[in-house]
């Protein structure tokens, strides 16, 4: 849900064609449509979810596409003070108890920022710093998020690898 909502919000190339950043209502309605019930009630009564959702987006690519672990760990841990992140035992149906970390805010979008900050603090730190990045294809500029075993990801999604192998194949056999 991360790099999908970084996407839609600061990626003006995904998958080889120019597509509009979204934002104001039309950036809400798409993220609205990635989330729960509740979760979709509380950012559709926050007034300034446009804004905030855009500036989080914003916050959220800089880590993605840091250069450096140390400037994403600093990120991050940015993200996580200003949004307040406070962990927090929940118990979804069907589910066992597990931790959430909603911000400290009085917004849903910032109640999102100190979830999404805590979670690429984990992904950090389960995973590494290298699971985060920009997509390699070219005339994409679409992050990704790697959760694989191996960490070899570098596409934000097949039809990438695939455009990206496909040309590869080309280039070698016409050399």
């Amino acid at each position: 849900m991360i790099a999908e909502l970084v996407n839609v919000a600061t990626s003006p190339w995904r998958g080889g064609a120019e597509t509009p950043c979204l934002e104001g209502d039309e950036l809400v309605r798409a993220f609205v449509a990635m989330v729960g019930e509740r979760t979709r009630k509380a950012v559709l009564d926050d007034l300034d979810a446009d804004v905030r959702l855009g500036e989080l987006a914003r916050e959220l690519r800089e880590v993605l596409v840091a250069d450096q672990a140390a400037d994403q760990a600093a990120l991050i841990n940015a993200m996580i003070r200003r949004y307040g992140a406070q962990p927090y035992l929940v118990e979804d149906a069907g589910q066992p108890f597990h931790l959430h970390f909603h911000g400290a805010g009085g917004t849903a979008v910032e109640a999102l920022g100190g979830e999404f900050a805590t979670a690429l603090a984990l992904i950090v730190d389960g995973y590494g710093p290298d699971r985060f990045g920009q997509c390699a294809a070219h005339r994409c500029d679409a992050v990704y998020i790697d959760l694989t075993r191996n960490g070899s990801r570098r596409y934000c999604s097949s039809a990438c690898t695939a455009r990206a192998k496909t040309a590869a194949y080309r280039s070698r056999r016409h050399a």
